[in-house]
């Protein structure tokens, strides 16, 4: 009986080797493929140079649609197909324009831009007073003598942050809800300080979310050097007036499109496992780090798979979202489809915090299936990943968690991502093809073990 007991262990022991010899060798080729063969870069160069903004409802977008279609086929998918889904269309119209007043001075001319959603000024545009608010919290205490007046919310990203997501997260209240809850309290117009981590001259745009039960001011984001100085004006209990003029409105929705490229599983085809970016991208510049850069890096996963002459387990798909930036009907249309066919989707992977140097894997998914990821962790050291940590995904696969699909982000360096983010300076330019291709490596190779050995 020992004996017996001794051979099974030995073969267990032999087998486990053999798997953890297959997996770094296949990790090296993965890896190597990308980093020589890699395809990202000029398909980044494409939807930036030839295609440039993306915003839902507009010709880049639908442009983007048809381009993507044909990079995934040219990656070697099996099947490329779109899914269809209602988009919002907003259009920013005439460049905004704005400044402050300042009682025996020049004006002060802003750097600044509408946010995304917003309702235009008016061709009189709004003029007013100016009252800063720091937090929600402020503005409630100032609300008795709000009416009339611009509001001024200047929340800074937290510096002490080390991941900047959290930053972001926590200073954005003042772009999503400020305008409705100015209005609440009859503000006639709202200036919020861009969401950047560093002190620069570009306005960052994103979207804000209107509450119906109170009337749709205009809102703007000014650069966060200008928050700086209007700051310091408003602490010298000098009279001011802020002057700001918008053109943007809000269209009917129109038809658009998800972009799924996909390779059939051999043994587990109903297995579903999605790699995706979203295609759309804001109207102020070309959308590189935001999210041309996820995008690009998962239609390599699949390119790099097929040059590799590897067949998966489990069904892949390459999945180019719309409407990530002022919507989120490219997420909802997925998560429609997958129940309308029953699907069964295991995992999904997003990549949506630019192409930066990789750092980790952000994991929202039940504690055995993160003991499992990470139990493949050192097979990524070598290549940059070391991280993997329980934290959020992505906001167009967050829906498919209703499927109770285990969810993952890839987590770049994001140091520099919020300098670019939302801005006129999120260019094809500022993208390393270095970084997002290694970024594209570690993505494939975590997308490979899972249709390997599943969760």
């Amino acid at each position: 009986m020992k004996k017996t007991l001794l051979l099974i262990f030995y073969c267990l022991f032999y087998l486990c080797s053999m798997s953890q010899q297959n997996e770094v060798f296949v990790a090296k080729k993965i890896v190597e493929e990308v980093m020589n063969n890699s395809g990202a870069y000029e398909n980044l160069r494409f939807l930036c140079k030839k295609i440039g903004p993306r915003l839902s409802g507009s010709i880049g977008a639908s442009k983007a649609v048809t381009a993507t279609a044909k990079m995934l086929k040219a990656a070697g998918a099996d099947t490329v197909f779109l899914q269809p889904c209602m988009v919002p269309r907003w259009e920013r119209g005439a460049k905004e324009k704005g400044y402050i007043k300042v009682a025996g001075q020049p004006n002060y001319h802003l750097n600044l831009c509408a946010l995304g959603n917003s309702v235009g000024s008016g061709s009189k545009g709004v003029l007013g007073n100016v009252i800063e608010v720091k937090s929600m919290q402020e503005l409630e205490q100032v609300k008795d003598i709000v009416k009339g007046k611009i509001v001024f919310f200047n929340i800074p990203m937290n510096p002490s942050y080390i991941r900047t997501f959290r930053a972001y997260g926590e200073a954005g209240i003042g772009r999503r809800l400020g305008p409705s809850a100015a209005a609440k309290y009859g503000a006639i117009g709202v200036m919020v300080r861009s969401l950047a981590s560093n002190v620069d001259e570009f306005p960052h745009t994103g979207a804000t979310q209107y509450n119906d039960s109170f009337p749709k001011i205009p809102a703007v984001a000014i650069s966060t050097r200008d928050a700086e100085w209007l700051s310091n004006q408003l602490k010298k209990k000098i009279s001011l007036t802020a002057f700001f003029s918008t053109h943007c409105k809000m269209l009917a929705d129109v038809p658009s499109f998800n972009v799924v490229g996909e390779i059939r599983g051999s043994d587990l085809p109903q297995e579903i496992i999605t790699v995706g970016g979203h295609l759309d991208s804001w109207d102020l510049a070309e959308g590189a780090q935001d999210d041309g850069a996820g995008c690009v890096q998962s239609i390599e996963v699949l390119r790099s798979i097929k040059a590799l002459g590897i067949q998966p387990r489990r069904t892949i798909r390459a999945v180019m979202f719309m409407n990530e930036e002022n919507g989120g009907r490219g997420g909802k249309a997925y998560l429609q489809w997958a129940k309308d066919k029953n699907e069964q989707h295991i995992f999904a992977l997003e990549s949506d915090a630019g192409g930066f140097t990789p750092r980790g894997i952000s994991m929202d998914m039940k504690e055995a299936q993160r003991e499992q990821l990470k139990k493949w962790q050192p097979l990524f050291f070598e290549y940059g990943v070391y991280d993997f940590f329980a934290g959020g995904s992505g906001s167009d696969i967050a829906p498919l968690k209703q499927l109770g699909t285990a969810l993952a982000g890839f987590s770049p360096d994001s140091q520099r991502y919020f300098d670019l983010h939302h801005a006129p300076n999120d260019v094809f330019e500022a993208v390393s093809k270095r970084e997002l291709d290694l970024g594209a490596a570690n993505m494939a190779l975590l997308i490979w073990l899972v249709s390997e050995y599943g969760l």
